[in-house]
Formats: structure tokens, sequence, C-alpha cells
């Protein structure tokens, strides 16, 4: 008999949006055991067939309808505490993605249910998901201050209002906003001209902008002094 017992691997996902101005995640209501009727992050067994990448980019078209390519999707970290599974010694390997606001989304075939929560009303998610939620905030937040990530929030155009707003909804902070908009137009390469213009803050006419080819900022995008 091996000493090795046999696991198993799953990937698990961090899925971060802004919605009604404030920072939501993708939870699912567990429709089967063990945890069943709690909170848990989406995510699903590995396949034998399927790598890491692939299993996290499956899992994230079943819960959202995105693929891997409309999305900001990295890896996150692997979790494998001995007794994190009750069904037996289970790793997982956790991806954060992050998105622009999308519809309600639809349960998988497992799950009761699927909803876009506030952060700042989550409570005790199943299995150590609430350690894994909490790695993939920090994880996005800190990310803000020296990469382009801000803009995975957003749609493919948008202007320095949107973009501030992300900022501010992620930071849990108030920006200056001439401060905040001569940082990110003096940065090179962070935004790129889309050469039209909408209607902005108090009705003025307001410069649209696309993610441009930076994938670190320099200077670091550091948290301007809040003004409130």
């Amino acid at each position: 008999m091996s000493e090795y017992p046999p696991f198993a691997v799953t990937v698990d996902l961090v899925v971060l949006t802004i919605r009604a101005d404030g920072l939501a995640v993708l939870l699912v209501r567990r429709g089967v055991p063990p945890h069943e009727g709690a909170w848990a992050l989406p995510g699903g067994f590995v396949r034998v067939d399927e790598d890491l990448p692939r299993a996290a980019e499956r899992e994230l078209a079943e819960e959202t309808g995105l693929t891997g390519a409309a999305a900001h999707l990295e890896q996150l970290g692997t979790y494998g505490t001995p007794d994190r599974d009750p069904r037996g010694r289970v790793v997982t390997v956790a991806y954060l993605a992050l998105l622009p606001d999308l519809p309600a989304p639809v349960a998988g075939t497992d799950a009761a249910g699927a909803e876009w929560l506030p952060v700042a009303r989550v409570r005790k998610l199943a299995f150590d998901h609430d350690r894994i939620l909490a790695d993939g905030l920090e994880r996005a937040r800190a990310k803000l201050e020296y990469s382009p990530l801000a803009t995975a929030f957003c749609p493919p155009e948008f202007t320095v209002a949107q973009l501030r707003a992300v900022y501010e909804t992620v930071w849990e902070t108030r920006l200056d906003p001439r401060n905040f908009h001569r940082k990110v137009t003096g940065t090179p390469d962070f935004l790129v001209p889309a050469g039209r213009a909408t209607e902005g803050e108090r009705g003025r006419p307001a410069q649209v902008f696309r993610r441009g080819p930076a994938t670190t900022l320099h200077p670091p995008m550091l948290r301007p002094t809040t003004d409130r």
C-alpha cells in the first residue's frame, strides 16, 4: 500500500467586478454537500485531460459566459490545508478574475444559485474561501498601484472619471479628480485616446480612452492624498 494517499485538484475563482458603485464578487450558493446552502467561490475539479489555466478558463466561462481572453485572469495561490475539504485531500489552485460589469450570472449544475454580492456584505463562505477571497482582494488592491489592472474593470472605451471610480471603489477612498487626471494621462502608454468625447461630469465633454500597451506603471500609481 502506498504511503501517499490519493488527492484531488480543484480550481477556485475570485471573480471581481464593480456594480452599483461598489466592489462585488461572484458567489454561488452550494446545492450539494458539503456545505449545502452556503455561499462559496465558483470553481470545480480539474479534469484529467486539462491543465490548470484551461480549467480556470472553463470555470470562468461556465459561470460568466466569458472566455479568459475577455477578462483579466491570473493565478492567485495554492491552498492545501489537509482538512480544508471534508470529502478528502483536495488541493485547490485559486485564480483572480477582474471583469467589467456583467448581467446577473446563471448558476451551474451543482449550484442552487449565483449572485454578484457586494464584498462588504460577504460573511462566512464555505471551505476556506474566506481566506482565498481576502487574498484576492489584497492582490487586486496592491496591483492597482503598479499595473494597469484597473482598466480590466472598465469597458473597452472609458473616460478618466470612470477609471477614477474604479480606483476609488477598490481602494475605498476619495481621490482628487485633477491630480488623478494629470497622473493617468501623463503616464506613458497607460491610456490611448479613442478619438472621441462623451458627456462627462457636470455635462462637460470628456475625452474617451482605451487601455494602452503598458504592463507596468513607472512611476507607480501611488495613492494620491484623499480629499475627505
